[in-house]
């Protein structure tokens, strides 16, 4: 049978349902609901996926983000009197439904008796097998037509297969649309919440239902904007970015972040979650900070929309303009202490190398410095101004660590290109008898840029744990228990070399 279509088809159509639904009737979702959500991040400073960002069609990424939320809707809802369902379908798609709460705000004496999850959403591949052995009607686009074919479907893989009402099967490869005439029973059309209530008496009451939901998550992303003009100085900005992909959207919520080191029970995994840690007093509109437990509790001032497959950015707090700040270069060979209880005796190890010239940005997170608030980890992205058209461009990143106040921040940028390290060894000796060993060292800094540079170079004393500084060409300050720094000026077109010899004995 064919009949004529207004338009062409150009393409497949989607699948068309014509569903009659039986069963209890669902609530209606309030438009006045008040929702709260207080997120909890596991994500790690640094770079995030793309696929965080933009979830790939057909491709759930969801379970994926690292972190969740704890989700919070006050809603009216008109509870009869006696035993009842109440059905809420606008909730997050991964709930973890052992977290679900419900309870009437007034009315304490309304009693849950039972509640489920119902999570079995409708899709084509479900349909079609929930209607194996059922009458179906099948679309096939011809053109301007369609033909219809109506008859038991039989199998539901590689296409249809159809028995006709004369007895004869038919195998349909490509189709367009489907029809049923109803709806299954036990397949819905959203993630549905559902409650058995007794209610003493029957009318409106304010509800409060709360759960745990996946696919949630925050971090935190630092911008710097360098200006060495005059001095070094900096601006400082600092945003919250937010993934949704919980299955839900959230319109005009109260926003809380929880920063500290929560840790949860996980079936599998023993791990804890990794969030920042930082206390600040916001603007009203923006995020205002208390201690809360052993954690930190930061709320955002206004309410906000967090739609589902949604990335979105708030400011942190104000950007903090012309920021002290200090360029420095370091040399610093990666060399370490052998395990403990293990001397290094091998010549060969560290004798040669070519020290890079590290290049710094430090600056200190003090009040006078419109700071003086404990940073959350996160990384942190450094531009400079362009004087030429006025252009910003990129000069590096770095992730930095949870820094409290009155603390410094030191950023790596990259390798200087107008200075170079060397390093070797000129000396070695040792004694296994006596168990002394004598080692030194030569190393070369030159600088070909236009100005003198200061240059920090550390050394670290890495073959056993007992030892002294002998005959030191430049004055050195100690580290800690195995590390050793000389501050040297080289001047602009010259050298510098540091010579020293480190006594060993175990």
């Amino acid at each position: 049978m064919k009949k004529p279509f207004e338009k062409p088809i150009q393409k497949i159509l989607p699948l068309m349902i014509a569903a009659l639904c039986s069963g209890a009737a669902t609530a209606a979702d309030p438009a006045d609901s008040d929702d709260s959500i207080t997120i909890y991040s596991r994500m790690q400073p640094g770079a995030v996926s793309p696929e965080l960002y933009r979830p790939v069609a057909g491709r759930n990424y969801s379970g994926q983000v690292p972190g969740y939320a704890i989700v919070r809707h006050d809603r009216s809802y008109d509870i009869p009197r006696g035993i009842n369902r109440l059905r809420v379908t606008d909730v997050a798609a991964l709930i973890d439904p052992t977290t679900v709460t419900f309870a009437s705000l007034d009315d304490p004496r309304t009693r849950v008796l039972e509640q489920s999850f119902q999570f079995d959403l409708v899709s084509q591949a479900k349909l079609l097998q929930r209607y194996l052995g059922e009458r179906i009607i099948v679309e096939q686009p011809r053109g301007d037509y369609v033909d219809q074919v109506e008859g038991t479907l039989l199998g539901a893989g590689d296409g249809l297969t159809l028995q006709l009402d004369d007895g004869s099967v038919q195998a349909i490869r490509s189709y367009g649309n489907v029809r049923f005439s109803q709806l299954p029973g036990g397949l819905i059309t959203k993630p549905t919440l559902e409650w058995m209530l007794e209610s003493p008496a029957a009318g409106e009451q304010e509800t409060r239902v709360a759960y745990e939901t996946g696919g949630m998550t925050w971090w935190a992303d630092y911008n710097i904007t360098y200006d060495e003009s005059k001095s070094c100085s900096m601006d400082l900005s600092a945003w919250v970015s937010i993934i949704n992909q919980s299955g839900a959207s959230y319109d005009n919520a109260r926003l809380k972040l929880i920063a500290g080191d929560v840790n949860r029970a996980e079936p599998r995994r023993h791990d804890r979650d990794v969030v920042y840690k930082m206390a600040m007093v916001a603007e009203e509109s923006g995020f205002e900070e208390k201690s809360f437990f052993e954690y930190h509790l930061y709320t955002l001032g206004r309410r906000t929309d967090l739609p589902d497959n949604s990335t979105k950015q708030i400011e942190l707090f104000p950007t903090a303009r012309g920021v002290d700040c200090e360029k420095e270069l370091v040399v610093a060979p990666p060399l370490t202490m052998p395990w403990r209880g293990y001397q290094q005796l091998d010549q060969e190890y560290g004798r040669y190398g070519r020290g890079d010239v590290n290049v710094y940005l430090r600056f200190k997170n003090e009040k006078d410095s419109q700071l003086g608030m404990p940073l959350p980890a996160g990384r942190i992205r450094v531009m400079q101004s362009d004087p030429d058209d006025g252009s910003l461009e990129f000069i590096g990143e770095d992730v930095i660590d949870h820094t409290p106040r009155n603390e410094e921040v030191l950023i790596e940028m990259g390798n200087a290109f107008d200075v170079v390290g060397e390093r070797k060894q000129t000396d070695f000796r040792v004694d296994v008898a006596s168990r002394n060993l004598w080692e030194t060292f030569e190393i070369r800094l030159r600088n070909h840029k236009d100005e003198a540079v200061n240059i920090a170079v550390v050394e670290n004393l890495y073959r056993m744990a007992n030892w002294k500084i002998e005959n030191a060409s430049h004055k050195h300050s100690k580290e800690n228990s195995n590390r050793i720094g000389f501050d040297v000026e080289v001047p602009s077109e010259g050298e510098a070399v540091i010579r020293y010899t480190v006594h060993y004995w175990w």
